[in-house]
């Protein structure tokens, strides 16, 4: 079975440069990663399939290779929210609202990270989020007031009503 996943340029480049990546994880699975313009994935299990193509979407979406890793739990999952969604095409609004994701010198994002214990990239027009299953829905959430304008106050409450750790 083969599948290929398409991330940015910029990012199979760092791939490339370093090919620690690879042997990782090729003793953590039996699978042929290759890229060229897309990343091609061959592997006879259909479930890891499905799980390597979430790895290679996360480190697509900005989150360090060891990150992407941790989905080849089945308990994690990745989720992504398209800021254009909130922004429209404006270039100015999707960049206000990745600054209101991540917040002044990076607090909203940790707080998010540490109250839920997840992983958070804002990557382009995105945001990505590695979590649990029990944590996803909650942190969704609170991603989703951030960019519908709620106020920091708000969301700071929301988080400490739904800590999780």
């Amino acid at each position: 079975m083969i599948e290929y996943v398409s991330i940015p340029q910029e990012r199979i480049r760092s791939l490339r440069k370093d090919d620690r990546w690879k042997q990782q994880l090729s003793k953590l699975v039996d699978a042929k990663i290759t890229f060229d313009e897309d990343v091609c994935i061959e592997c006879d299990d259909p479930l890891l399939m499905i799980r390597l193509i979430e790895v290679v979407k996360a480190f697509g979406r900005g989150f360090d290779f060891n990150d992407s890793l941790s989905l080849l739990d089945e308990s994690y999952r990745l989720e992504i929210i398209d800021i254009k969604e909130f922004a429209g095409k404006s270039k100015n609004r999707q960049s206000i609202l990745r600054s209101r994701v991540i917040g002044r010198e990076g607090t909203i994002k940790k707080t998010i990270e540490k109250r839920f214990g997840v992983k958070v990239a804002v990557y382009g027009k995105t945001v990505a989020v590695i979590c649990k299953d029990v944590d996803s829905e909650k942190t969704m959430d609170s991603i989703v007031m951030i960019l519908s304008g709620s106020k920091f106050g708000t969301v700071t409450r929301f988080l400490r009503e739904h800590q999780t750790l």
